[in-house]
């Protein structure tokens, strides 16, 4: 089998759709036993813990309402739990519905810019 370049890898990557993508992360992640999200969050968290607390330590992200593109919308809540499409849809009919419960309030606000960005109403508590 031929070595794949980084461009050919790239350029491959660029016509999946998110959820192949979202696939593809969880194979990688099962067979090489590691998690896509832990550097990314241990990176955000270290600033924070640096400030002084301000905040909550941790929030919940609620959907609040669905808005005109529901399909987005499920799509997103999708890729941000990790669920099944048919999981994400029920989330979402059950309006209003908590998507995550105990997170970073960074890891929010970038939630609730992928759901804004959908045509949802997130509101974080």
């Amino acid at each position: 089998m031929a070595k794949l370049t980084k461009e050919e890898i790239i350029a491959s990557l660029k016509e999946m759709s998110v959820l192949e993508l979202n696939e593809l992360v969880k194979a990688v992640e099962e067979e090489f036993g590691v998690t896509a999200a832990a550097p990314v969050a241990v990176a955000a968290a270290a600033p924070a813990e640096e400030e002084a607390p301000a905040g909550p330590a941790d929030v919940n992200l609620v959907l609040k309402a669905v808005g005109a593109s529901k399909v987005a919308v499920i799509k997103a809540v999708q890729a941000i739990t990790g669920l099944g499409l048919m999981d994400a849809k029920k989330l979402v009919d059950a309006v209003p519905s908590n998507i995550k419960e105990h997170i970073s309030p960074v890891e929010a606000e970038e939630h609730k810019k992928a759901l804004v960005a959908a045509g949802a109403e997130v509101e974080i508590k």
